[in-house]
């Protein structure tokens, strides 16, 4: 089922409204519907205040394996350290890292190496933060526990990120179908992975080995999973459909957030 079927009851009706209030956003006197602004004020995130919903208990870690070197990690990053992942966030945020390219619906920010949606990764480093250690061992580890004792190393090589795209989607935000193809000749042909955390509400993620609409595959990423895609699936053809309102775990955070790990 569609996400906007399973949640057209309670979704707002944006595109008729001359103010609409989004949960991290605040009130906005133009439909978000109808265009973006270019940056994220500091004030955005100044009163974004993050907790776990009251009586939430904490999941097992389940996993799917969705093709070679291609893996779902279901509950992999607990409540406590999604709300440490989002407050660093907010402190990037605050910061003015955020902002959206003119062909983006998306809000993004590069901790390391600077990725451009035009130039790739042209802009060697970012001056916005380094890639924090802490995010770098999440992610390794993710891949580690993908490998064993579910996916071998030659299905899935083990890497080291040193760049990370943080996106934020806004309820209606979306990324078209795209490959992840501006790394290195070395990393891209060795299989390298991206790893994939999904943080706030419910993501729809579509993939396909080819570029066609009509032999998509699809997939709901939840606040705390992580979506690891490697080896024969490096480069697969995907992208973010729907937010789902309304299914974070999270209370004070809206839309969702994809932090992406790359070694270049």
């Amino acid at each position: 089922m569609k996400i906007s079927s399973l949640y057209r009851s309670i979704r707002p009706m944006v595109s008729s409204l001359s103010t609409y209030v989004d949960p991290f956003y605040g009130p906005q006197h133009t439909p978000l519907a109808k265009g973006y602004a270019k940056t994220l004020p500091p004030s955005y995130f100044s009163s974004w205040k993050t907790s776990s919903m009251p009586g939430r208990n904490e999941r097992p870690t389940t996993y799917k394996i969705l093709g070679s070197g291609m893996i779902l990690l279901k509950n992999y990053v607990s409540l406590e350290n999604q709300i440490d992942i989002v407050n660093t966030c907010q402190k990037w945020g605050m910061a003015g890292g955020f902002h959206k390219p003119v062909q983006l619906q998306r809000y993004v920010m590069c901790l390391g190496r600077n990725w451009d949606p035009e130039t790739g990764y042209k802009e060697r480093y970012t001056t916005k933060s380094d890639l924090p250690q802490q995010l770098i061992s999440l992610a390794e580890a993710a891949v580690q526990d993908a490998q064993t004792p579910h996916l071998n190393p030659n299905e899935l090589p083990s890497m080291r990120p040193d760049t990370c795209l943080v996106n934020y989607y806004p309820t209606h935000g979306l990324s078209e179908l795209h490959q992840d193809r501006d790394e290195s000749f070395d990393s891209i042909s060795s299989g390298l992975p991206v790893v994939y955390i999904s943080i706030g509400e419910m993501a729809e993620f579509v993939y396909s080995h080819v570029r066609d609409e009509s032999k998509l595959n699809t997939i709901f990423l939840r606040s705390g999973d992580v979506l690891i895609y490697g080896g024969k699936s490096r480069l697969i053809y995907h992208g973010v459909t729907q937010i789902a309102q309304y299914t974070s775990p999270l209370l004070g955070l809206g839309g969702h957030i994809s932090l992406t790990f790359r070694q270049f």
